[in-house]
């Protein structure tokens, strides 16, 4: 456990290299931080939080920088804190701009990331609502001429898919009625993944009448659920990578290009099987992805309803202004799932 004054000189190390990115001496904390006390005393402290495992010293420079065990503390103690203070005029302002630009939803998320990368000069990502843990809420099969039906599926959260798909031969809407009766008492309920399974093992056979009608229309069903569930992952500022020193290898900088382009590991990446809400930040080595592990990955969440259903996020250098981009991730969590159920609410049935 760090005393007090260890951390002091921590933090002032960790603040003045994410500025500067070039290792920091006792001097320069000295000159810049007034902690009380001599620039030996602060040498001697950098020496016992490099021997603790916080500092590394670079074979080329007398001074130090922070290692992945120094970013864990310090972020960890950001994350305990007291939220940041929310600037409310720039959340209005922001929620502005994506409100203006985003009319659906795959917009509203493609331009966060756009807008967090112009804010916090990172790579942002964003992944777009994900719906297989919603439950089916309504199903309804409505004709719209002699071979046309439109399929409307209806989540709990609000969420709306409409398939229209031809059929062979006119059917009448009292049948339709009657089929879209039954699956809503088989269905209603479930979750995405639930209903694939259900109508896997041929719930249809308690209505033989309709098998003609039935066997046509389930792949359309089926086709509509897999719809729902398909992924969309979105990066933009990718090339701002170049911006920061840590990157002037240029073959270091086109691996994590490389990576980031890479839709399959970006939704990996960003899911990883979870949803957690709130802030997750994954520093350094902690990624499992050998061209990001020196980088820092902070991501937050949005919600439809009361459902988590997707996440945002920053990748840039481990020396990377961790506090400035945790507020700017709040101001968008907030912001996303206002408009979010804005714009839901406006679509449904």
């Amino acid at each position: 456990m760090l005393d007090d004054r260890k951390i002091k000189v921590l933090h002032a190390i960790i603040n003045s290299y994410i500025v500067s990115a070039e290792p920091i001496g006792s001097r320069t904390i000295s000159k810049q931080y007034n902690l009380g006390v001599s620039s030996a005393t602060i040498r001697n402290e950098m020496s016992d939080l490099e021997d603790l495992g916080y500092l590394n010293k670079p074979h080329t420079s007398a001074g130090r920088v922070p290692s992945d065990k120094a970013y864990r503390l310090y972020v960890n103690q950001i994350l305990k804190a007291e939220k940041l203070k929310m600037d409310l005029k720039k959340k209005e302002e922001i929620k502005r701009i994506l409100t203006k630009e985003s009319k659906e939803i795959d917009q509203l998320i493609q331009n966060s990331a756009k807008i967090l990368s112009a804010i916090t000069s990172y790579t942002a990502l964003a992944i777009s609502p994900q719906l297989k843990k919603g439950k089916l809420k309504h199903i309804q099969l409505i004709p719209i001429d002699e071979v046309e039906i439109l399929l409307v599926l209806v989540s709990d959260s609000g969420m709306v898919k409409n398939t229209i798909f031809k059929i062979d031969q006119r059917i009448p809407e009292e049948q339709l009625n009657t089929i879209s009766n039954f699956l809503n008492d088989k269905l209603k309920g479930l979750t995405i993944e639930e209903v694939g399974r259900v109508m896997d093992h041929g719930i249809f056979r308690e209505i033989y009448e309709f098998k003609e009608i039935i066997d046509n229309i389930i792949p359309i069903i089926n086709k509509s659920f897999d719809d729902v569930d398909h992924v969309d992952v979105y990066a933009d500022g990718v090339n701002k990578i170049f911006d920061f020193p840590e990157y002037k290898d240029l073959d270091k900088a086109k691996s994590f290009i490389s990576f980031i382009e890479d839709k399959e590991l970006l939704v990996n990446l960003l899911l990883n099987d979870s949803l957690e809400n709130g802030i997750e930040i994954t520093i350094g080595n902690e990624n499992i992805y050998e061209p990001i592990k020196d980088c820092s990955l902070i991501t937050t969440t949005y919600k439809l309803g009361n459902m988590t259903i997707g996440k945002i996020g920053v990748i840039g250098p481990t020396r990377m202004n961790y506090p400035m981009v945790i507020n700017a991730l709040r101001l968008f969590s907030i912001n996303l799932t206002e408009i979010l159920n804005m714009l839901v609410g406006d679509h449904r049935v």
